[in-house]
């Protein structure tokens, strides 16, 4: 049992990341109906971003922090003007395959710019955690969950209770007549590609310093995220929290009762099962259409 408990929650840790991840996918799928396969390369540049500030340059955390959150915002706002925007008349295609094209841009201007050597990047906290009962909780891992709850807290607050947030929801709901109605649909798919850049930024960050800071770290993490995305549901943001949080749990277990070489394959066996069992996932709906 104290093992169990102690994979539980490591798996909730690594989940919530995959969680932050999964919410900037279906953010931007709801306001643009496009996947944005260059969310994983966001935690990546924030995560570099940080190393340059708060190691190389030796700066202060917090300010480190503010500055990377900072250049993910600006990247999210050039990122929606240099690969969504002048695409945004074609179909779908063109603009997921100039997704994936950033994201061979993004991964190689870093590689190019730092090189290939992992870097690390070291804990907010200088405990390295402390024993509740048989369970140890490693700090970074409380930071990481209670993070995660406050900005699901905040998305549901901002989405339901503020006047921008009922915008953003009318945008992804039906663009052309959210534009009838005097809003500006420009505007707020711009604002939800600067949040989901900010939102992979943030799990980067938080993410570090478990892991090793490299090119491949985002790729690995959007691609647990897009599992949980379907998983959850596709464009449902309830799923990809449940989704995110369960797929991190599932590959903790697995790693620890299965197998540690095939820890990142549980995740797909999952996704498989469900594109063949429940394609439409946890908390979507089976859409028919009539021709």
């Amino acid at each position: 049992m104290d093992l169990i408990l102690q994979l539980l929650f490591t798996g909730i840790g690594i989940g919530a990341v995959y969680a932050l991840v999964a919410l900037g996918f279906v953010l931007i799928f709801r306001a643009t109906n496009v996947v944005n396969f260059a969310q994983g390369e966001f935690s990546m540049v924030a995560a570099f971003l940080m190393v340059v500030f708060a190691v190389d340059l030796q700066w202060p955390y917090w300010l480190s922090f503010l500055l990377a959150i900072g250049g993910m915002a600006a990247l999210g706002a050039l990122f929606n003007l240099g690969v969504y925007y002048p695409l945004r008349h074609r179909t779908y295609l063109p603009v997921i395959i100039s997704t994936i094209g950033a994201s061979i841009f993004l991964a190689n201007t870093t590689l190019a710019l730092y090189g290939p050597q992992p870097q690390v990047l070291p804990p907010v906290f200088e405990t390295q955690g402390f024993l509740v009962g048989p369970v140890f909780l490693d700090t970074q891992y409380l930071l990481i969950i209670a993070v995660t709850a406050v900005l699901v807290a905040f998305q549901y607050w901002f989405f339901e209770h503020t006047l921008i947030g009922k915008k953003l929801q009318a945008t992804s709901q039906d663009k052309e007549m959210a534009a009838l109605l005097g809003i500006p649909v420009a505007g707020m798919i711009m604002l939800t590609f600067v949040y989901s850049a900010v939102l992979g930024g943030i799990a980067g960050i938080l993410v570090a310093p478990v892991l090793f800071v490299s090119i491949q770290m985002g790729a690995t993490i959007a691609l647990k995220a897009f599992a949980a995305t379907i998983i959850g549901g596709f464009g449902d943001v309830t799923g990809a929290i449940i989704g995110g949080l369960a797929l991190g749990i599932i590959e903790t277990f697995g790693a620890a009762y299965i197998s540690v070489p095939y820890k990142d394959a549980f995740a797909f066996i999952v996704l498989v099962a469900f594109l063949a069992f429940r394609p439409q996932g946890i908390f979507g709906e089976r859409i028919a259409e009539k021709a």
